[in-house]
């Protein structure tokens, strides 16, 4: 479960039979998601790749899914006036856990592809891509400034 103020999950619905699986990744009657996505885009990622860290600073709201393949993510809080700052929570999900999570863009996120084969992650932002002026402030994925070794075991 999340500790960080705004960071919200929610369990996906798996719908299988012997053709397959569907599952609900956005649905805008979910009570607990009271926004309105901008845009959604996927990307691909190869096994042992981490994409971290980065923020947005100008209210953007990231919903992340994983629908092939698994991702670990961190979420950071480094907000002043956030009652959660300091804290970081991390969050395994994939094909084995269908789960949306939701991550207020003012945080350090971003996530490692865990499984062994490519992952697949796509996002729901809040807000539209700029590419002349994009609201995204980065850091290198090992900085010490966000306690998160994204090579360390999971804890049991």
């Amino acid at each position: 479960m999340p500790t960080i103020h705004d960071v919200e999950v929610r369990d996906l619905q798996v719908n299988a039979d012997e053709r397959g699986h569907l599952v609900e990744a956005f649905r805008e009657d979910w009570a607990e998601y009271d926004i309105d996505p901008a845009m959604s885009y996927y990307s691909m990622t190869y096994p042992g790749i981490v994409r971290a860290w980065h923020r947005h600073l100008e209210g953007q709201i990231d919903h992340f899914v994983c629908p092939q393949g698994r991702i670990k993510i961190g979420v950071y809080d480094e907000r002043e006036d956030s009652p959660t700052k300091g804290e970081l929570d991390t969050f395994v999900i994939g094909e084995h856990n269908q789960q949306v999570v939701r991550i207020p863009g003012d945080c350090w996120h971003g996530f490692k592809a865990i499984s062994t084969d490519p992952s697949i992650l796509i996002n729901y932002p809040t807000e539209l891509y700029d590419y002349d002026d994009p609201d995204e402030e980065r850091i290198p994925y090992d900085a010490e400034r966000v306690p998160l070794d994204w090579n360390e075991p999971p804890h049991e």
